[in-house]
């Protein structure tokens, strides 16, 4: 199984070069919110067919907010969402354009293996 993570703050278009794992592995979650300047991410998870650095087809998007106090190193991970519709109303237009650009420079023949229920994800409503 191929899959890939891109981390953005809340309302940004460019993905940071860090991942939900380099952000979140080695931090403490937060159990109480008080004193914490959050920031909010998106963290969105893409898997397909094939291995490694090279899909065959993408199957698969998750989608997650995420709130980190980058001073505090304490953070909050909420659960995955793999529903269409959650995951067209957490995406912006402009991650959505990203995310469909990449996806299908990186590689267009997986691209264009993948189902209509995948690339419909990506389309605006």
């Amino acid at each position: 199984m191929w899959n890939h993570n891109f981390l953005f703050h809340a309302l940004e278009a460019t993905p940071l070069p860090q991942t939900e794992n380099d952000l979140f592995h080695e931090t403490d979650p937060a159990l109480d919110s008080s004193g914490l300047n959050m920031e909010k991410y998106l963290s969105v998870w893409l898997q397909g067919d094939g291995e490694d650095d090279l899909p065959t087809a993408y199957t698969n998007m998750y989608v997650r907010t995420a709130t980190l106090d980058p001073v505090k190193n304490v953070g909050f991970l909420q659960p995955l969402q793999g529903r269409t519709h959650q995951i067209r109303q957490m995406l912006t237009v402009d991650q959505k354009a990203f995310l469909k650009g990449w996806l299908q420079k990186t590689n267009p023949s997986a691209w264009e293996e993948s189902g209509e229920h995948f690339q419909d994800i990506f389309e605006n409503d």
